[in-house]
C-alpha cells in the first residue's frame, strides 16, 4: 500500500477545481507533468452524490494522487454523507467550495454566497471532518458583494480555524453575486494580494494558498516567498506545460529529469488506447491537451489537427501522432 502524500507539501502548488475542465482525463494529463502538485476535481455537489446517485462523478485513476475532491453544498448532514463517499473512493482531501459565484451555486445556497454565513460553513466543515479520515479544507473568496474584505476575511478565517480547519485556499478577489457573470467574476473584481498576504501574517498556524491571476513560473515563486501555497487555474489549463512542466524541480526540488512537451504527449498513448478501446472518444481526452504547445512553433497546427479530427468516429492515438509530427516539422 502506498503511503499517504504530505498534502501540506503537495499544496505548495495546486491546480484549481474548474467546472467542465479538471475532469479525470485532464488530471491524468497534468500528473504526467508534475508528480507532486495537488490536483482538484471539478466541483461535485453533495445533493448530486447523496440524492442524485451520481457517484460515478467521483471516479479517478490511482495515478492521479495526490488528488482532492471539491464538494458543493450547505447542508451539514448531506455534506457529511457525501464526504464519506469521497473517502471511500480514496481521495486524499475533501474541499468545501465557498468561492464559486455561479447562479446555479447561489440558487443552491452554496459557493461564494456562504461567505455571508460563516457559522453555517463552520457547522458544515465540522460535520465533514467527523465523517472523514482525510483532511477537510476550504476554498473561499475575500468577500462578496458589499462586504468589507478587511473585516470579513479575517473573521471568516478565525471561524474556520476554530472549527478545526488547518488549510485554506483564498481567491484574492471579491465575488459579486449580482451584476457580474461567473466569467466576469474571474476577471473584473480587482485582485487584492496584499490582503491575502496579511492573512498569512495574522494566521501563521494556518496553511494558506493564494489563488487568482497567477499565470507564470515567476509569479508562482514570488507568491511562495510569502504564502504556503499557490493555486493556479486557467493558466494551468490553457498553458499546462508552462505551469507544471518544470514545477517538480522549481518548487519541490525534485532532481528527476523534466519531460519534454512531446514526451508528455507520447506518455498518454496507453491511457488513450485504453479509453478508446473501452468505447470512449479521443476528443474527451485531447481537448485537455490542446494547450501543451502554447506559445511554441506549430501550436496552431497541433490544435487544429486535434480539434478537427478527434471527434471523428474511429479517431485514436494515430491522430495525436499526426498532430505531433506537424509540430515537429515546423
Amino acid at each position: 500500500m502506498t503511503s499517504k502524500p504530505d498534502l501540506n507539501t503537495a499544496a505548495k502548488l495546486s491546480v484549481a477545481p474548474m467546472m467542465e475542465w479538471t475532469d479525470r482525463h485532464c488530471r491524468y494529463f497534468h500528473r504526467l507533468m508534475s508528480h507532486h502538485a495537488l490536483l482538484y476535481t471539478e466541483m461535485v455537489t453533495a445533493p448530486a452524490l447523496v440524492r442524485g446517485g451520481a457517484r460515478h462523478l467521483l471516479a479517478f485513476s490511482e495515478q492521479e494522487h495526490p488528488v482532492a475532491v471539491q464538494l458543493g453544498g450547505s447542508d451539514a448532514a448531506e455534506l457529511a454523507e457525501a464526504t464519506k463517499m469521497c473517502v471511500d473512493e480514496g481521495y486524499d482531501e475533501v474541499n468545501l467550495n465557498v468561492g464559486c459565484p455561479s447562479d446555479r451555486v447561489q440558487s443552491g445556497a452554496f459557493g461564494a454566497i456562504l461567505m455571508k454565513s460563516p457559522d453555517l460553513v463552520a457547522d458544515c466543515v465540522q460535520a465533514m471532518m467527523a465523517a472523514a479520515n482525510v483532511e477537510v479544507t476550504v476554498k473561499c473568496r475575500i468577500g462578496v458583494d458589499d462586504q468589507d474584505p478587511t473585516e470579513v476575511l479575517p473573521a471568516f478565517l478565525e471561524k474556520m480555524q476554530s472549527a478545526g480547519v488547518k488549510r485554506l485556499t483564498i481567491h484574492a478577489r471579491k465575488a459579486w453575486l449580482q451584476g457580474l457573470s461567473p466569467k466576469e467574476n474571474r476577471d473584473i473584481p480587482p485582485l487584492d494580494y496584499d490582503l491575502v498576504h496579511a492573512m498569512k501574517v495574522a494566521f501563521p498556524d494556518l496553511h494558506l494558498s493564494i489563488n487568482g491571476g497567477i499565470a507564470t513560473e515567476d509569479a508562482m515563486r514570488a507568491q511562495l516567498e510569502v504564502m504556503d501555497g499557490v493555486m493556479v487555474g486557467r493558466a494551468a489549463y490553457h498553458q499546462p506545460y508552462d505551469i507544471l512542466g518544470r514545477a517538480d524541480q522549481l518548487i519541490y526540488d525534485d532532481p528527476r529529469d523534466v519531460l519534454s512537451r512531446a514526451d508528455v504527449v507520447l506518455a498518454m498513448e496507453d491511457y488513450i488506447g485504453r479509453h478508446v478501446a473501452a468505447g470512449g472518444k479521443l476528443a474527451q481526452i485531447t481537448r485537455h491537451m490542446l494547450g501543451v504547445f502554447a506559445g511554441q512553433p506549430g501550436a496552431r497546427r497541433w490544435k487544429r489537427i486535434l480539434s478537427e479530427g478527434a471527434y471523428k468516429e474511429g479517431a485514436d492515438f494515430k491522430l495525436v501522432r499526426e498532430a505531433l509530427s506537424a509540430v515537429a516539422s515546423v
